[in-house]
């Protein structure tokens, strides 16, 4: 596999969203089921479906670039000693692309050793017969020291494992043993956009996906902004693999009077000055029902009231909280009463 980077088309420094952007693009584009006469399309999609496995992971991802450094430093480090006139002795073998995956994957390479230079072994003496005479021993075979330099491993394959053959050392401990089960297409992420009505009422939606297909998406007990909802093996479709899953993402329209904040409800209540000082008591209709609001007095600008189970349903029959927060304002009109009351105030006069 080529490096994941190049694989999307993005740079080193990419943000997750660039990254997903980056594959929805490059997987609608190369899919099997529009590129009918290219037969290396299925190979081409499952590249960027692991590319895209492994760059959406932070944590897999730091690995990666961490070891792809390593690689490539030890790698120059190898070729400069390489051009050396007396090159010191080398360590036996370095890394293989399997020993830097074990080590991303924090399982500790076995040890490496350098086998020994065999010994010069002497010729036994023939046995003889009492009456013959002593034949003259074999000289020892001696191994010359350039015999001996023949059996340690080129410099080159001491060098460190390739970024490609990192790649896919790595990915193959992604997918988790791919030789026993067959590979499965990449799950394809999508967000859904859903009122809050559509959460209290549980709604079943039709969503569309990037392929013109239409799935049936079941909202959940309790769900909330940014909840995932995975749809198994309804993705897309490769021959040979096994059909991915749909990924989808709540995301709750928050532009009406009411916001969410987990299962809580969150609005704004606006009073005028009156009320604020003297206190009262305000009707309000809510997504689960009216509700009246008791506002405290003296109560100042941005302070939030809470009134306990009028926010969303959860699981289990239990309910967030409806949290008011005030807003002071004035009338459309000045009223002359309120304004020499707070001239008096301001100059210490008393009417």
């Amino acid at each position: 596999m080529r490096d994941p980077y190049a694989v999307l088309g993005v740079r080193r420094t990419a943000g997750q969203d660039e990254i997903k952007a980056a594959w929805r693009s490059v997987a609608k584009a190369i899919h099997p089921d529009h590129n009918q006469d290219d037969p290396t399309a299925a190979e081409r999609f499952a590249e960027a479906g692991k590319a895209y496995e492994l760059l959406r992971d932070p944590k897999l991802r730091s690995r990666y670039d961490y070891a792809r450094r390593e690689a490539e430093l030890r790698r120059m480090e190898a070729m400069k000693a390489k051009m050396r006139p007396e090159p010191e002795e080398q360590p036996v073998g370095a890394e293989t692309a399997e020993e830097a995956a074990s080590q991303i994957f924090g399982a500790e390479p076995r040890a490496r050793t350098a086998r020994p230079a065999p010994k010069p072994a002497a010729a036994k003496a023939p046995e003889r017969p009492a009456a013959s005479p002593e034949p003259k021993p074999e000289p020892a075979v001696e191994l010359k020291p350039d015999a001996v330099a023949k059996t340690e491993p080129p410099l080159m394959q001491r060098a460190a494992a390739p970024a490609a053959e990192l790649v896919a050392a790595i990915v193959r401990r992604i997918r988790g043993r791919a030789a026993k089960t067959a590979d499965k297409v990449p799950d394809l992420a999508v967000d859904l956009s859903v009122s809050i009505q559509d959460l209290i009422d549980r709604q079943r939606l039709s969503l569309e996906l990037p392929d013109g297909e239409a799935v049936k998406v079941q909202i959940p007990p309790g769900a909330v902004d940014g909840q995932t909802i995975r749809l198994a093996e309804q993705g897309y479709r490769v021959t040979g693999m096994t059909r991915g899953d749909v990924v989808v993402t709540l995301r709750v329209d928050q532009s009406g009077p009411f916001r969410t904040n987990g299962l809580d409800l969150l609005t704004t209540l606006p009073v005028d000055l009156q009320s604020a000082v003297l206190g009262c008591e305000h009707t309000i209709s809510t997504p689960i029902g009216e509700a009246t609001v008791v506002v405290p007095a003296w109560s100042g600008s941005d302070k939030v009231i809470r009134m306990a189970g009028f926010g969303l349903p959860g699981a289990y029959g239990t309910h967030g909280d409806l949290l008011v927060e005030l807003r002071l304002v004035l009338r459309d009109t000045p009223d002359d009463k309120v304004t020499d009351l707070m001239k008096s105030l301001r100059d210490g006069l008393y009417l």
